[in-house]
């Protein structure tokens, strides 16, 4: 059992609250850490309709997660056996799949297995493999640490993270499950110490996207309703506009673009229109509300962004406040968001002032609840401090190239392993590795995350957990992956799990 040390003088304890502060929420409750993901239904919702619009158009383009590069596919190195540092234990897996007496000569893949996609600190989206695990309320999938927390961005976690088991060219078969809560090893969050390279997530009920009718709606109905929504604006004509009976201080339904001809005036001037004009918050909160150049117009409109969106947008501000004066609220983890204020200026019209409806559209029967992760796909069960140089099976989505440029994988469909594992645990001094096991197997990158599952039954579709791939190796030296590697599951892991599988996540829709 691997533990970091803490010299006297506390300077290296220094730097670990420091690393602690940066790694956002994360709460350290002995050997767990734990942090926010998407903190509502209305956030959790707005994240699975980003992954699922468009037929699923950034899920297609999501490519594998790349945290190792070409120099990182090194040799690994023997550390000597495992020291359990508790009793081997056990927790059952839950399923469907009934057991048969027939004999099955090919593998039959887990329904358990999927993909995990989510945007990183770059803005990238990206993807690595996982399953659904067994927990009290059927709502927990693990994978690695790194597709969970970014490890080239302070350890914070990753934007805007899904779960999609039996994912499939674009297609989620059994829904999406946006993450909620993150849980991982301490040493992991705040030390990026790739010992204890996993994470378990507990997610939403899944929720299904796609079809639906739009119905048009007045803009009441519109902010009332809570699924899927869309406001449009449709340029109409002069007296399509005036036929609005505009009232600025309580609908956005017409409204004028301002032509570069029109002149300022007051909102008593006959044929005079009116136009929003955005401010900043606390301009917006000092105007009265009423008909008249600097009264409130309509309500603050909130935004929702990328991180990245949100870091740009205040990077403008910086050098633009009067351009930008939206506020911000930064968070990678699915919840940033720019709100943005306007107030009334009326105008004597020019020839060339647009005049425009915002259509209020409302998507009903388009999102519908797919229900518990674990009673949709089942669960594997969770197995620690168990021996080495035993059999498992490895699944995972492996889509990188090898490093000689030779690519055997595409990423589509899910890929298994299957052998001992190695009996002495192994390490990498690069990566500063010292408890990992080893298996033989040329999986490359998009499978990191995906389970390695002891005593996995062919008929259930079923095993134990006892490991998730976290790095791809080179041990003959020809440039070409031929073994990965896991953290080993011990006491301490099972007290990280522990911890996620008692946690309640609720519903979206």
């Amino acid at each position: 059992m691997k533990r970091i040390l803490i010299p006297a003088g506390g300077a290296v304890l220094a730097t670990g609250l420091l690393a602690a502060g940066l790694a956002g929420t994360a709460q350290a409750n002995n050997d767990v850490a734990t942090d926010a993901m998407a903190k509502n239904a209305a956030a959790a919702k707005a994240i699975a309709s980003f992954w699922a619009d468009n037929n699923g158009a950034a899920l297609k383009a999501a490519k594998e997660s790349n945290v190792w590069d070409k120099t990182d596919v090194t040799k690994l190195q023997s550390k000597g056996g495992y020291s359990a540092d508790t009793k081997a234990g056990s927790t059952a897996p839950i399923g469907q799949e009934k057991k048969t007496s027939a004999k099955v000569q090919n593998v039959n893949m887990p329904k358990t297995i999927g993909k995990v996609f989510f945007v990183n600190g770059k803005g990238e989206k990206k993807w690595c493999s996982a399953t659904s695990i067994q927990s009290k309320y059927r709502n927990l999938v693990v994978t690695a640490g790194h597709c969970v927390y970014d490890v080239k961005a302070n350890s914070d976690v990753m934007d805007k993270w899904v779960f999609v088991p039996g994912y499939y060219q674009g297609k989620s078969p059994f829904g999406i499950y946006v993450g909620k809560q993150a849980f991982t090893h301490y040493d992991f969050d705040v030390y990026e110490d790739f010992d204890r390279d996993y994470a378990f997530v507990t997610v939403y009920n899944g929720v299904k996207l796609g079809g639906g009718t739009a119905k048009k709606v007045s803009k009441a109905e519109f902010e009332k309703y809570e699924g899927l929504k869309e406001a449009k604006d449709v340029e109409i004509s002069r007296e399509e506009f005036r036929a609005c009976r505009l009232d600025p201080t309580s609908t956005e339904a017409c409204w004028v673009k301002r032509g570069s001809k029109a002149e300022p005036t007051g909102p008593d001037f006959p044929g005079a229109e009116v136009a929003k004009i955005e401010v900043s918050e606390a301009k917006y909160k000092a105007a009265r509300v009423g008909k008249g150049n600097g009264r409130k117009f309509g309500e603050p409109i909130e935004e929702h962004v990328t991180w990245r969106e949100a870091e740009k947008y205040l990077e403008n501000q910086k050098k633009d406040a009067e351009k930008y004066p939206g506020t911000v609220k930064l968070d990678r983890r699915g919840n940033s968001t720019i709100t943005h204020f306007f107030v009334q200026q009326w105008y004597k019209p020019g020839s060339d002032t647009k005049f425009y409806k915002t259509v209020f559209t409302i998507i009903e029967n388009a999102a519908t609840d797919a229900g518990r992760l674990g009673d949709v796909v089942g669960g594997q069960g969770f197995a620690w401090n168990q021996p080495t140089g035993k059999y498992v099976r490895v699944f995972g989505y492996p889509a990188a190239p090898h490093p000689d440029g030779h690519k055997n994988y595409t990423g589509i469909t899910p890929k298994w392993c299957y052998g001992k594992t190695t009996k002495k645990l192994v390490g990498d001094a690069a990566k500063k590795i010292e408890e990992h096991v080893a298996l033989k197997c040329a999986m490359t990158e998009g499978a990191d995350g995906g389970p390695w599952l002891f005593k996995y039954s062919n008929a259930k579709r079923l095993g134990y957990v006892n490991g998730v791939t976290s790095t791809f190796n080179d041990q003959d030296g020809n440039k070409r992956v031929d073994y990965i590697s896991s953290p080993y599951f011990d006491g301490e892991t099972n007290t990280v799990y522990k911890a996620a599988a008692n946690v309640w996540s609720g519903k979206i829709i």
